[in-house]
Formats: structure tokens, C-alpha cells, sequence
């Protein structure tokens, strides 16, 4: 808050300096207002970091380190991509191959087999694919409602690579013509989950899910990329009442706190616009001064412009008619 407060005062002393003082009035009321919109969306973000993590932005990650691996290998060949500490769990490969040999052979790569006929859309000469599997952070990314995995969440996504130097950002589409493309997990663990029956599940954008019956133990069957697990029904938890009060807690905190410094910044905004007010009022009794002379009179702590009053004197006349 003594940051905003800085900002604000080192905003007005420029206007001041630079003479638009009458435009500073409705520039300090936006920066409140932008403040105040910032602190709510900070304040809501908080609530929800420590529970969630963008998928989005992890394949971003995996992006931009395939285009540093890829610019220094040869078509043709899978690599492994080396990543940050705190993903050694996490396992990214990458293969870049020519669109004729990918019609005609596929890609039997990682966790997925890719059969022949497969078209990419839109059409590039090269196309570079990335696999990975999320391992123990699989739950951190992807959450299904009322089911556990019990499997890690695989994926792969596609590129156009003509570019030897750089990867599009923009991810391909498969359009299988023949075979499905199938999807061998390296692990399912059904230990606590009897008598039940796994599903495929296939995560989609914004948080979309698909779920897909299993025709083959351990193997589900997809049309398209994406990511990908097996999933269980969750049995059912008894509410735990200390945690949804501490929940509670954290909630009307955040509340009271957002609603305080929101009124923090009005009363500093009404401040901040009754100062260049009589800072504006003062500049137009300077100007005023500049012209005709008057006298002047102070009403409160407001100095008022006065005319001098002159009255005609009387005149005595002498003579009188007879």
C-alpha cells in the first residue's frame, strides 16, 4: 500500500509540474481505479495459487525447451529434453519428422502409436512432436470431478517444424482417416480401488474432460492429441469441518482485507482530487490578480475579488426660483 501511495503523490507533483493540472484530477482517479482492480484480481489469485497450476502454461515450458533441442539435432530422431529441478519427475521427448513419412509410416514414439494416415492440419512440410508424461505432478495439472487417477496424465501435441530453427507456437491437429491412435500407460495402480472399473479420460482445452471406455487393459484409444489418464470413482469423504472452517477463515480475510484497502483507495483518491481542486483554485486567483485590480476579501480560507463602492455626493443648490 506504501508503494500505491508513493505512486500516487510522485504522479500529482509531474502533473503540477508540467500544467495539466486540470487533466491530473481524472488521471490519478484511473490509476486508483486500475490499482483497485489490480489488488482485487492479486487478491483472488492468491486464493487459488497454492491449489492450482496451468496446464497451458506447462506445454508452453515444454515448448520452449523442444525448440532449443530441436535446433541442435537431425530429423527423424526422438530426444529426450532435459528439464528444470523441480520437474525431475516429468519426462518430455521430442521427434521432428517429414509429413510424407508421417503419412506413410506414422510414429510409434514414447506412449503412443501413431498409425499411418494420419493427417495433420494445417499442412507443414515438417512437423515436430512432443511427447510427455507428467509422472507424480499429473494430479497437479489435471483433476477430474468425484474420480482419482490412477495412472499419470500422458499427452502429446504437434507442430509445424518447417522452420529447422524454430517451432510455430501453434499447435496441429490429427485427423485419423484409419486407425485410432493408441495409448499404452506405463502404469495403472487400482491398490484401495476394488471392484471398479478404470475409464480413459482425455483432457481437453479449458479444462473440458472426455471420458473413454477401456477395450484393452492398460490401452485407450484416441482421435486426436491431447493429454490423457485412467481414472476410478473416488469413494465417497466424510466433510471435515475444521478444514472448511479454516477455508472459511482464508475467505473472509481476503474479503475484509480487499474491502479495506479498496476503501484505503477512495479516501486516498478523494484526497488526492480536493488538493488539485484548490490547487486549481489557487491558479485562477493568480490570474485574476494579473488583470483589473481589485480589492479583496477572504471568506473562510477562500480570498474573493471586491469592487470598491462609490456613491455620487449630494449636490446643494443656492438658488431658487421665484
Amino acid at each position: 500500500m506504501g508503494f500505491l501511495l508513493n505512486f500516487i503523490e510522485h504522479e500529482w507533483h509531474k502533473e503540477v509540474l508540467m500544467g495539466s493540472v486540470k487533466q491530473s484530477g481524472d488521471n490519478i482517479v484511473s490509476v486508483i481505479l486500475i490499482f483497485s482492480l489490480l489488488l482485487c484480481s492479486s487478491m483472488a489469485q492468491s486464493q487459488n495459487s497454492s491449489n492450482t497450476h496451468d496446464p497451458e502454461l506447462l506445454q508452453a515450458l515444454f515448448h520452449s525447451y523442444a525448440n532449443e533441442t530441436l535446433s541442435r539435432h537431425h530429423t527423424g530422431n526422438l530426444y529426450n529434453i532435459t528439464l528444470p529441478s523441480n520437474f525431475t519427475t516429468v519426462q518430455v521427448s521430442v521427434v521432428r519428422l517429414r509429413s510424407g513419412r508421417f503419412w506413410s509410416v506414422g510414429a510409434n514414439f514414447s506412449y503412443f502409436q501413431i498409425p499411418k494416415r494420419v493427417i495433420p492440419r494445417p499442412y507443414a512440410k515438417r512437423i515436430a512432436i512432443v511427447f510427455d508424461n507428467l509422472g507424480n505432478l499429473s494430479s497437479y495439472y489435471y483433476k477430474v470431478p468425484n474420480h482419482s487417477l490412477v495412472a499419470p496424465v500422458v499427452g502429446f501435441n504437434g507442430y509445424d517444424a518447417s522452420n529447422l530453427s524454430a517451432l510455430n507456437d501453434e499447435k496441429l491437429t490429427f485427423s485419423v482417416t484409419d486407425n485410432p491412435i493408441l495409448i499404452s500407460f506405463p502404469q495403472i495402480s487400482l491398490e484401495g480401488h476394488k471392484n471398479v472399473t478404470p475409464k480413459c479420460v482425455k483432457f481437453g482445452d479449458g479444462g473440458s474432460v472426455e471420458f473413454i471406455n477401456m477395450t484393452q487393459p492398460n490401452v485407450c484409444v484416441t482421435q486426436g492429441a491431447g493429454h490423457f489418464s485412467v481414472v476410478v470413482p473416488s469413494p465417497p469423504t466424510p466433510p471435515k469441518k475444521k478444514e472448511e472452517k479454516q477455508h472459511w477463515k482464508r475467505w473472509v480475510v481476503g474479503f475484509v482485507g480487499g474491502f479495506l484497502g479498496l476503501i484505503l483507495l477512495i479516501v486516498v483518491g478523494m484526497i488526492v482530487f480536493m488538493v488539485l481542486r484548490r490547487k486549481k483554485i489557487k491558479e485562477m486567483e493568480n490570474e485574476s490578480e494579473k488583470g483589473v485590480a481589485f480589492d479583496t476579501f477572504w471568506i473562510g480560507r477562500s480570498r474573493m475579488p471586491s469592487a470598491t463602492m462609490m456613491r455620487t455626493q449630494p449636490a446643494l443648490e443656492d438658488d431658487y426660483d421665484a
